[in-house]
C-alpha cells in the first residue's frame, strides 16, 4: 500500500562543490515528473525549490548517504543532458561569455544565456532576479554549473 504512494525517482551523477573547493561526486535522486513541464524534475529545481534545506544524496566514494545544506553548497555541477535550459522558444537568449570567480577564489568561465524583456535585459538584471542556484554553460557545453550567487564574489564578460 505504501509503494503506491511514493514518487518515483531516477537516480542523476552530480558533483557537489563546497567552499574552499572540497567537492564530493554524488547521486541525487530526482521526480521523474513534475507539475506542468515535459522532463522531469532537475537539480536546480531542487536547488532552488521550497523544500527541505538538506538535500538527500549518496556519496559515491563513500557508499553512504549524506544529507547536503542546499544553502552551504557553492555550486553544484551536473551533465548537461541533466539541466536542459528551459527558455521561451519563441525569443532567442541573450548570452555572455564570463568569468565568475567565487568569494573563495574558485574560477569558472562558460556562458550564462537568459530570456528577458528586452528593456530589462542586461546581465546585471538577471544576476540580481536570477534564482538562488543559476545556469552556467562551462566550456565544451558538457556540463551545466549551478552557481550559488550568495558564493559568487563577481562576474566578469569575456569579448567572444
Amino acid at each position: 500500500m505504501l509503494e503506491s504512494l511514493s514518487v518515483p525517482k531516477r537516480r542523476v551523477a552530480a558533483q557537489f562543490v563546497l567552499p574552499g573547493g572540497s567537492s564530493r561526486k554524488v547521486a541525487v535522486f530526482l521526480a521523474e515528473a513534475v507539475p506542468g513541464r515535459e522532463g522531469g524534475e532537475r537539480l536546480s529545481d531542487l536547488l532552488n525549490g521550497s523544500g527541505p534545506r538538506f538535500i538527500p544524496a549518496h556519496d559515491a566514494e563513500t557508499d553512504a548517504m549524506t544529507f547536503v545544506h542546499r544553502e552551504n553548497l557553492a555550486l553544484a555541477r551536473v551533465a548537461a543532458e541533466h539541466e536542459p535550459n528551459v527558455v521561451d522558444p519563441f525569443n532567442l537568449p541573450t548570452e555572455h561569455e564570463v568569468e565568475l570567480r567565487l568569494v573563495d577564489g574558485q574560477a569558472l568561465h562558460g556562458i550564462i544565456a537568459y530570456v528577458l524583456p528586452e528593456a530589462h535585459s542586461r546581465l546585471t538584471d538577471y544576476l540580481n532576479s536570477a534564482p538562488p542556484f543559476f545556469p552556467l554553460l562551462e566550456e565544451g557545453g558538457q556540463h551545466v554549473v549551478l552557481v550559488n550567487k550568495h558564493h559568487v564574489a563577481y562576474v566578469e564578460t569575456l569579448r567572444r
